[in-house]
C-alpha cells in the first residue's frame, strides 16, 4: 500500500508474482474447451456414475423417467412420425437418392440421439438444405441418373465423413466453430436455398421428366422453360390443390396456435390422399408421376458400400465437412432455442458428439445425412414432448412402418411431396427477419444478402463462403479497430461515461481519460496509439485544455501481446518527452501478468497503477497540486 500524501492512499494494486505458464495454460484451455468444468462435478463418491451422465445424457433423465412423462412422450412421438415420413420421402428426392434411404434415416439416428443428445425437445431427422447440398456437391462428380448405385454409395460416405468431422469436433470441444455461422448468415443462406428448393419442385408441380442439376435461379428457370412440352396440366391441378390444403393448415396455425396438430399431420393426409387418388385414378397413366416400388424391411448393413477410391475422395469429403458443418449450426442453433423456451441448456459440444455418432452409425445402415430440423422440432415441442424418449417412440414407430407400411407410400405422387416441400420452403424464407436486421445493422444486412444472392443467383457453397468471408472481414475490422472512447464525468455524479454517448458528461481539466475495451496486439496497437495521440492534440488545440496526465482505463483489455506492450512503452516514451504522465487503471490479472514479466510495471513505476479512475483521478490532482506549490 502506497500513501503519496498525508490521507491520500492511492496505490492498492496488486502486484502479485505471475502464475506459471502451466497454470495460465491450464486456465485457459479449461474455459475453451471445459467451460461448465465438469470434471468439478465427477470429483464425488460415485465418479464414474457422475462421469456416466455427463458424457452419456441418457444415463442421467432415463432414471427418472415415470409413465407420467411417457404419455406426452408418446403422443409427441407418434405426431413427429406423422411429418417424418413425408418429409423422408420428399427430402430423398431433393438429395437424388430412392425415397426408402429417407424413411431409413428417420429410424436408426434418433436412436443414437436419444442416448447421446442433450435436448429434450429436438427430433431428429432429414433437412432440406443439406439435401439440396449433399445432391448439388456429388453431382457435379456423378449424377443418379447416370450411375445410381454410386451415386448412393457416395451420398454414404459423404454421410460418414460429416459424421467423423462433427465427432472430432465435439471431442475436441470445438463447438466455437460453429459461431462462425452467424444469425445473419444463416437467414440469408435458408432464405435462398428456401427461393431454390421451391423453384426446383416446379419440376414435380409441372411433371417435368427432364431437368437441370444446378442449383441457381436462373439454371432451374431456364430449365422449367426449355422442356415446356412435357408439361402437363393435370399435374400441375393436383399439385396447385395440394399446395393451397397445405398452406391453408399453416394459415390455420398462425391463427390459432393450439391447432398446431391441423398443420403437423398435413403432410401425412396429403400422401395417404394423394396415394388413394393415384391408386384409384391411375395417375401415372396420366402424367402424374409416382414414388415407385419401396421394399418393406429394416436399414440394410450399407458399411461394404461405403466409397473411399482417390477419385471421388475428394467431392465426398466437400459434400461432407459441407453439409455437416450446416447440419450442424442448423441443429444446435435450434436445439438452443427451444431449450430457452423451458429454461434449461442444451451442450454444444454433446450435441456434435451426438450428431457426429448418428451420422457414422447412420452411413453403416443405410441413411444419409440427418440433424434437428426446425419443423419437427417446433411439432415436438408443441406436441408437449418432455424428453428425448419421443424420438425413441418416433423410430419404434418408423420401424413398423419399414417392416409393414412402407409399400403403401409407393403410390405417393411426387407433385404430392413437391407441396409438401414448397409449403416447407415458404415458412423458411425470412423476409421479416431480413428487413429487422436491415433495420437494426446494414453490415449484418450485407452478411444476409451476400448468402442471399450467393446461394440463389451461384451456387450453394459459393454463397456460404462469400457470407462467411463478409463476417470474418467484419469481425477483423473490429480487431483492427478496437472499442476505445473517452470518458468524462457525469453531472452530479462520480460515475465516468463516454462522452459521445452521453453529452452532458464533462472533461476533468488537466486530465485525459480514454477506455480500451478489447484486447491489445499487433493488429490494432498502432490504432490505439494513434488515437490517443488525436484526443490529446484536439484537446490541446480545440478545447484549451492542456493535458498533463493521461488515464488509461484497461478494465476492459482482456489480454495484451508483445506488440501491445511495445506500444504502451513508446507512448509512455513519448508523452514523457510532452510533460504527460501516463497512469494505468484496472489491468486484468493476464495484462498484469505481462507487464511485471517484461518490467514494464518497473519502468513506468508502481505509483502510476490504481484500482479505479477515482483513485487515479485524485493522485493526479495532488501531483499537480505539488507542482504548483513548488
Amino acid at each position: 500500500m502506497d500513501v503519496t500524501g498525508p490521507g491520500h492512499t492511492f496505490n492498492r494494486v496488486s502486484f502479485a508474482k505471475p502464475r506459471s505458464f502451466a497454470t495460465t495454460f491450464k486456465s485457459d484451455a479449461k474455459e475453451v474447451l471445459f467451460p461448465d468444468d465438469p470434471f468439478r462435478e465427477l470429483g464425488d463418491k460415485r465418479p464414474f456414475k457422475k462421469a456416466l451422465q455427463y458424457f452419456v445424457p441418457i444415463f442421467d433423465w432415463l432414471p427418472k423417467y415415470s409413465l407420467s412423462l411417457l404419455r406426452y412422450d408418446v403422443l409427441a412421438g407418434i405426431t413427429i412420425t406423422s411429418l417424418a415420413i413425408p418429409q423422408g420421402i420428399s427430402y430423398a428426392k431433393l438429395a437424388d437418392i430412392p425415397p426408402i434411404i429417407g424413411l431409413y434415416s428417420s429410424f436408426v439416428p434418433p436412436l443414437v440421439y436419444a442416448v447421446f443428445g442433450s435436448s429434450l425437445h429436438l427430433a431428429v431427422g432429414t433437412v432440406a438444405a443439406a439435401s439440396v447440398l449433399i445432391a448439388a456437391t456429388i453431382g457435379e462428380k456423378v449424377s443418379y441418373n447416370d450411375d445410381p448405385t454410386l451415386y448412393v454409395h457416395l451420398v454414404l460416405t459423404a454421410t460418414l465423413f460429416t459424421g467423423l468431422f462433427q465427432l472430432i469436433l465435439g471431442v475436441l470441444r470445438l463447438g466455437l466453430l460453429v459461431d462462425f455461422l452467424s444469425h445473419s448468415t444463416i437467414v440469408g443462406f435458408m432464405s435462398g436455398t428456401a427461393v431454390i428448393i421451391s423453384l426446383q419442385q416446379l419440376k414435380g408441380m409441372l411433371g417435368l421428366k427432364h431437368f437441370t442439376t444446378k442449383t441457381d435461379v436462373i439454371s432451374v428457370i431456364h430449365a422449367v422453360f426449355k422442356y415446356r412440352d412435357e408439361w402437363r396440366w393435370e399435374s400441375a391441378l393436383v399439385g396447385i390443390i395440394f399446395l393451397v390444403f397445405l398452406l391453408f393448415t399453416r394459415y390455420v396455425r398462425k391463427r390459432n396456435p393450439r391447432l398446431f396438430w391441423v398443420s403437423a399431420i398435413s403432410p401425412m393426409l396429403t400422401v395417404l390422399i394423394g396415394g388413394l387418388f393415384a391408386y384409384f385414378a391411375h395417375a401415372d397413366k396420366h402424367g402424374i408421376q409416382i414414388v415407385g416400388h419401396l421394399k418393406k424391411g429394416l436399414n440394410p448393413l450399407s458399411i461394404q458400400s461405403l466409397n473411399f477410391d482417390s477419385e471421388y475422395l475428394p467431392v465426398t469429403l466437400k459434400a461432407g465437412i459441407m453439409s455437416g458443418f450446416l447440419a450442424l449450426a442448423e441443429g444446435i442453433a435450434i436445439g438452443r432455442s427451444f431449450a430457452a423456451l423451458k429454461n434449461y441448456q442444451t451442450d454444444g459440444n454433446k450435441e456434435m458428439v451426438a450428431f457426429g455418432l448418428m451420422n457414422i452409425v447412420g452411413s453403416f445402415t443405410s441413411c444419409y445425412l440427418t440433424t434437428g430440423p426446425f419443423s419437427k422440432t417446433a411439432v415436438n415441442f408443441n406436441a408437449s414432448a418432455r424428453t428425448a424418449m419421443s424420438n425413441v417412440v418416433m423410430a419404434l414407430c418408423m420401424m413398423l412402418t419399414l417392416l409393414f407400411l412402407a409399400p403403401l407410400f409407393s403410390y405417393t405422387p411426387l407433385v404430392a411431396l413437391s407441396a409438401i416441400i414448397m409449403t416447407a420452403m415458404f415458412g423458411l424464407i425470412e423476409y421479416e427477419e431480413a428487413y429487422r436486421i436491415f433495420k437494426v445493422d446494414k453490415f449484418d444486412f450485407c452478411i444476409c444478402m451476400a448468402a442471399f444472392f450467393g446461394v440463389s443467383l451461384l451456387s450453394m457453397d459459393v454463397g456460404l463462403m462469400m457470407s462467411v468471408g463478409l463476417a470474418v472481414l467484419r469481425a477483423l475490422l473490429y480487431v483492427a479497430r478496437p472499442a476505445a472512447c473517452k470518458l468524462g464525468n457525469v453531472q452530479d455524479s462520480l460515475t465516468f461515461r463516454d462522452i459521445e454517448q452521453y453529452s452532458d458528461s464533462t472533461e476533468i481539466p488537466g486530465m485525459l481519460i480514454i477506455q480500451v475495451g478489447s484486447p491489445i496486439y499487433f493488429a490494432n496497437c498502432a490504432y490505439i496509439k494513434e488515437r490517443v495521440w488525436r484526443w490529446i492534440k484536439e484537446a490541446t488545440n480545440y478545447k484549451g485544455n492542456v493535458v498533463e496526465h493521461l488515464l488509461l482505463d484497461l478494465g476492459g483489455v482482456t489480454t495484451i501481446d508483445m506488440a501491445g506492450l511495445g506500444m504502451l512503452q513508446d507512448l509512455m516514451n513519448s508523452l514523457h518527452s510532452s510533460s504527460i504522465k501516463m497512469l494505468i487503471i484496472n489491468p486484468r490479472i493476464e495484462v498484469m501478468e505481462k507487464m511485471i514479466k517484461s518490467e514494464f510495471v518497473e519502468r513506468i513505476g508502481k505509483d502510476s497503477f490504481f484500482l479505479s479512475i477515482e483513485e487515479a483521478m485524485e493522485a493526479s490532482r495532488f501531483s499537480m497540486q505539488q507542482q504548483q506549490d513548488n
